[in-house]
């Protein structure tokens, strides 16, 4: 299985299928066209394989709401950093959120004047940390689109059905497709074409776009991660484009169906329910985040410490919200490389894995 499976991502990363790709879509890229990447992964792979400066003049490829992290708005992160410091919780967070930068400092800056924070790798973690400190009460911060949103959501399950009272979630996950119908519908950005996500696919289903493609006119196609992937994807888009049609292409069948994980997605619903959330640079947009039901309230949060919001600003130079936009790239930021940079993060599109900025201060040479 392991020698098959290294023989497949050759195949996704060999020079002669990717110049042949590459050949295709400059043949084909006849006009001018704007592509947003909608998942973190796809930005930090097209920069890691060094894919950004073979592609055509006439393709414009940029970035949008693609990472968990950095669309997490500052309130939030402050809320996070503010609750660490209560004597009586520890707080559970996956590693990428741990150094983001709040108006008070992060979360690793917290921990080091002494307050409870810890890094883990999944929900259940957290919930058997609370089941090894009985008298702590253990709150998992919930960051992430719908590909980890179901793990969350099982573990909300068992710690019900364990009556595990000292558990929670402070939810702050987040829904795409609402914030790309926003910012489609709000901005004056031109976007022409989508590169779907492949994770969340996974979950949603290549299906979940259709409402885009449909009101906006954009053409989408589900992508994977590996270089032949992200060239497949992208000439699928220009051919649409460039005959004036759009649709939803299933670039991604190994993994993503039409319908998604529905198992997943009954998870989901069953804990979660819709809410309005903000946005690092989109703002608040109308039900594109996820609250814990009524039904599991004593595993929620922010109803069980009446967690309130504050009101946080923007930093006033760093671009990160611009970027998560589309309107800007990293280079164009004046922090970027000097000011802010990974062992120095401003924003969160410098620290997480997903960051643009991360991306582009790593493997450089992003500009044609």
């Amino acid at each position: 299985m392991a020698v098959a499976v290294r023989e497949k991502i050759g195949t996704l990363r060999d020079k002669k299928n990717v110049d042949s790709l590459v050949q295709q879509l400059h043949a084909q890229a006849n006009i001018p066209i704007r592509i947003m990447e909608s998942c973190g992964m796809q930005t930090m792979s097209t920069s890691r394989h060094g894919l950004r400066p073979l592609l055509p003049e006439t393709l414009q490829l940029i970035s949008g709401p693609n990472c968990p992290v950095c669309v997490t708005s500052g309130a939030h992160i402050d809320a996070f950093v503010s609750l660490s410091y209560d004597s009586g919780v520890r707080v559970m967070t996956f590693g990428d959120l741990y150094r983001v930068p709040g108006t008070y400092g992060s979360l690793a800056q917290a921990a080091s004047l002494g307050a409870k924070v810890e890094i883990v790798y999944s929900p259940m973690d957290a919930l058997e940390r609370a089941k090894e400190n009985p008298d702590e009460l253990i709150v998992f911060l919930g960051v992430g689109f719908a590909a980890t949103i179901p793990a969350v959501a099982v573990t909300i399950q068992a710690a019900k059905k364990q009556q595990i009272e000292n558990f929670t979630v402070f939810s702050a996950h987040k829904r795409m497709i609402p914030a790309l119908s926003h910012l489609f519908e709000n901005d004056s950005l031109q976007i022409d074409g989508l590169l779907c996500p492949g994770h969340v696919s996974v979950i949603l289903g290549a299906g979940a776009y259709q409402g885009l493609v449909d009101k906006f006119h954009v053409s989408c196609a589900v992508s994977g991660y590996e270089p032949v992937d992200i060239l497949h994807s992208l000439i699928r888009i220009v051919r649409q484009h460039a005959v004036g049609i759009a649709s939803v292409e299933n670039c991604y069948k190994r993994v993503v169906s039409w319908e998604g994980n529905t198992e997943a997605q009954g998870v989901i619903n069953e804990v979660f329910v819709p809410t309005d959330t903000t946005w690092r640079g989109l703002g608040l947009v109308p039900e594109s985040g996820l609250a814990i039901k009524p039904e599991y309230a004593k595993y929620d949060a922010v109803e069980r410490l009446g967690i309130v919001l504050p009101e946080v600003a923007d930093h006033s130079i760093c671009l990160c919200g611009e970027i998560l936009k589309g309107k800007n790239v990293p280079p164009d930021c004046l922090l970027f490389g000097r000011a802010c940079t990974p062992a120095a993060p401003v924003g969160p599109c410098m620290v997480s894995s997903e960051g643009s900025c991360a991306a582009y201060f790593r493997y450089g040479g992003q500009e044609r």
